[in-house]
């Protein structure tokens, strides 16, 4: 009987491998041990969605990294292919791909992580796993083939990752531009009378803004 192997979860830690890619061998997550990384799976090289998620990942390499964050791209593709595609999106239009492409022609990164679609056995599915610096997953993403994805939205889960790291808060909906609180945090939920009387406290003198004291925030 096959072996099935279950996808790793939020919270697990990113399942330990030897990868080979665009810019040579890399050991996954331990060469990004005290760094984040977004790793993106692709359905394949010289495609037109895909071609628009690399170009627009790597006009924006620089904002990722300021947040300490480096990009690894990846599909069942070869690595001569994924040179040859990189190599055209440089000459046709203008931006060198410096992050590196996981070349898993086997399939057998994808199959550990859960990105072969049993629909579709010969392409990754379009998925994102976001991983932090001690090698924990922190966000899993699933997009359909036809969707391309918004890079600005990772951009913004970074900065909210980094921000309810530093504060211990939590980041609400469309975070800096929430409709009910703008640009500010979400205080964790009060677990005692003495945390709710804490909270309440807090408020009267300014420090905190509450709709009650289940749902408190401070601004930026």
């Amino acid at each position: 009987m096959e072996e099935r192997r279950q996808m790793p979860l939020i919270g697990d830690r990113f399942p330990e491998m030897k990868v080979e890619t665009t810019l040579g061998t890399l050991n996954l997550p331990g060469d990004y041990k005290g760094k984040w990384f977004l790793l993106f799976s692709h359905p394949g090289d010289f495609t037109p969605v895909c071609t628009t998620e690399f170009y627009s990942f790597q006009k924006n390499y620089d904002k990722f990294r300021e947040l300490n964050t480096e990009l690894i791209g990846l599909s069942v593709d070869q690595v001569h292919s994924h040179l040859k595609w990189t190599e055209w999106i440089e000459d046709n239009m203008g931006e060198k791909i410096e992050f590196p492409i996981i070349a898993d022609p086997m399939g057998d990164v994808a199959g550990r992580l859960g990105l072969i679609h049993s629909a579709n056995t010969s392409a990754t599915v379009r998925a994102v796993f976001i991983v932090d610096p001690e090698g924990i997953i922190r966000a899993i993403l699933y997009y359909p083939s036809e969707l391309g994805r918004n890079v600005d939205e990772f951009l913004r889960m970074m900065r909210g990752f980094r921000k309810s790291g530093e504060e211990k808060v939590a980041i609400p909906a469309n975070w800096p531009e929430n409709e009910l609180i703008g640009d500010g945090v979400i205080i964790p939920p009060a677990g005692s009378e003495a945390a709710i009387k804490d909270r309440r406290e807090r408020k009267e003198r300014g420090e905190i803004e509450c709709y009650d004291w289940w749902f408190c925030y401070k601004k930026a």
